[in-house]
């Protein structure tokens, strides 16, 4: 299911190899990857419980270069704030059902309350997974019972040996249960914006400019036709490791691809002209949140793309970029990271 980058080990002299205790002011390393076990130290330099801090300041939220939902481009502002220097692995996930016992949304099923159209056949314990691969007569998503983070493409497959991987097959309500727990919550989008800008101010990509500087691949996204053929010009056909790709300048891994990434910003489509805050803006609650495609369905923003976003049929792995999620869906390309204010 996934392919490996070749030599994507860790590029500190080793140090994720033996452990962060041992060096707790060691510099963060240039790259995770596969030698990283996905649980970050409590101190390790710049990091301090695995969270990096974002200083406050104003950027441009937004963007019209792309797709409508992205505009209109306005002034925003926001405070300093904390935020995992990764998605949420599958580690991390793990040692928060350890600790409390916690049932995702998958595991017990969708409840009418959640979705009254949705057939009695889908109500059952699953997830939504995207079939790929030369075997696979009709790509696209499928509701696969048993589907769980813990069995994040049905009960034939498991989390073993992808400790280090985002984890995936979480509603919202999952990922603000671990925010909960971690003391923490999930960032707005205005947030994840700004931090997933990296202090840039008028580039498209959270690492500049272009795309790919120099011919270089900086993201884990969707390389050749979509969703017919995945030329893993990457490495990878699925989720990668967490930090297989360089952190933007405020020290975020996959700050773009890799998976999509909650907020706790209700979705409209496009921005309000005239935002409700100047300082810190909360958009819309999901409470007043509406998706076009899906009218009377909670709706959150979800932002940075993932390893399913292509050039040819949605760039979306840039920090303008924004789609809708039904707040009970959980699917294998959609995770997490959180903040702490």
């Amino acid at each position: 299911m996934i392919a490996r980058v070749a030599g994507c080990a860790l590029v500190a002299a080793g140090l994720l190899a033996v452990g962060y205790s041992a060096w707790p002011e060691a510099p963060a390393p240039l790259l995770l990857c596969n030698g990283y076990s996905g649980l970050p130290a409590a101190r390790q330099g710049a990091w301090r419980d695995g969270m990096v801090r974002v200083p406050g300041g104003t950027f441009s939220f937004g963007s019209d270069r792309f797709y409508d939902e992205e505009g209109p481009p306005q002034a925003a502002s926001v405070s300093g704030f904390r935020i995992d220097v990764h998605p949420v692995t599958n580690a991390q996930f793990a040692r928060f059902v350890a600790a409390t016992g916690y049932l995702t949304h998958a595991e017990r099923g969708i409840s009418f309350k959640d979705d009254p159209t949705l057939p009695e056949h889908l109500r059952v314990p699953g997830a939504m997974v995207f079939q790929q691969g030369p075997d696979v007569l009709n790509p696209g998503w499928q509701f696969v019972q048993g589907a769980s983070w813990q069995h994040p493409r049905g009960p034939g497959s498991s989390v073993a040996g992808l400790e280090n991987h985002p984890v995936v097959q979480v509603a919202l309500e999952d990922a603000q249960a671990y925010a909960h727990w971690a003391g923490r919550t999930l960032p707005t989008e205005a947030q994840l914006e700004y931090a997933m800008r990296g202090g840039l101010q008028d580039a498209d990509f959270s690492w500049g400019k272009t795309e790919l500087p120099k011919g270089r691949i900086m993201a884990n996204t969707w390389q050749g036709q979509f969703p017919y053929h995945n030329a893993a010009a990457d490495g990878f056909t699925g989720t990668s490791p967490v930090g297989c790709f360089p952190a933007n300048r405020f020290g975020l891994f996959d700050a773009g691809g890799n998976v999509w990434e909650l907020t706790r910003t209700g979705y409209r489509p496009g921005h309000d002209p005239k935002p409700d805050a100047a300082l810190d803006p909360p958009g819309p609650t999901l409470d007043e949140s509406f998706d076009p495609a899906e009218p009377g369905v909670k709706v959150a923003v979800i932002k940075g793309g993932s390893h399913l976003c292509s050039a040819d049929r949605c760039m979306r792995y840039r920090p303008s970029a924004r789609q809708p999620q039904p707040v009970f869906m959980a699917t294998s390309h959609v995770g997490f990271r959180t903040v702490r204010e």
